[in-house]
């Protein structure tokens, strides 16, 4: 069996509905929340503040400490709560992705925290916590040369995906499926952030990345809005 459709109507470069916007945890400097499709995350950003303890300040820069964590009830079956290998691993990610583009110089000796949230989650919870992220850092004014955004890219059989649900990660007919989250600065299109879980040929990695770019651009127009105070919900457009 070859993949020909997806389940959920999408064309193969097109985005689950998104939703975004600013300040929705008001004790935090900075806030934001993004979803995609049942992917829900949220981001809060508190900071820049003294680093503690003192040997892990570095004098010409700020540090970004990021916790990442899946609440128990975001998945079908009841996650385990508090931090693991795999929330690990993402945090040092999303802190690698951000680190890339904050002007972190402006604030010696310091730490900005990021913790992110995973409401609900239907595969891309990285790539829309790291999108919640960058929000909430701008949110609260932290200097940033360019924003950055991030979009989860599948090959599944010879056909490249974009914004793939857990359903199409989980693929196993014919080639199966290949998952490739991409993070990409919003002027210069550098990448931040990249990982491969799977197989894919030289060229289908080129569309890949050609994809990438396409709905990064997307992706960044919304984040824009929503930081200018518009509260997007394409889920609307559906109804």
């Amino acid at each position: 069996m070859t993949y020909t459709k997806r389940s959920d109507g999408r064309k193969m470069d097109e985005l689950r509905p998104i939703q975004a916007r600013v300040g929705v945890i008001p004790n935090a400097d900075g806030s934001a929340l993004f979803a995609t499709g049942n992917t829900v995350a949220i981001a809060s950003v508190y900071g820049p503040k003294e680093l503690h303890p003192a040997n892990k300040r570095k004098p010409d820069r700020a540090l970004i400490r990021c916790e990442y964590n899946m609440l128990p009830f975001s998945v079908s079956e009841r996650a385990r709560p508090g931090p693991n290998r795999r929330s690990k691993e993402i945090g040092m990610i999303t802190e690698n992705a951000l680190s890339a583009v904050v002007d972190l110089k402006k604030f010696p000796q310091s730490v900005i925290d990021v913790q992110i949230l995973i409401l609900q989650a239907d595969a891309g919870t990285r790539c829309a916590g790291i999108n919640a992220a960058a929000m909430a850092l701008a949110h609260a004014g932290i200097p940033m040369r360019e924003m950055v955004s991030s979009v989860s890219i599948g090959k599944i059989d010879d056909k490249i995906v974009t914004d793939i649900t857990k359903e199409e990660e989980d693929w196993e007919e014919g080639d199966g499926a290949t998952d490739i989250p991409f993070t990409l600065t919003s002027r210069t299109n550098e990448c931040t952030h990249l990982q491969l879980d799977g197989k894919i040929p030289t060229n289908k990695f080129k569309n890949a990345i050609d994809a990438a770019v396409d709905a990064c651009k997307k992706i960044h127009e919304i984040q824009v809005r929503a930081l200018k105070g518009e509260i997007i919900n394409e889920n609307e457009k559906k109804k």
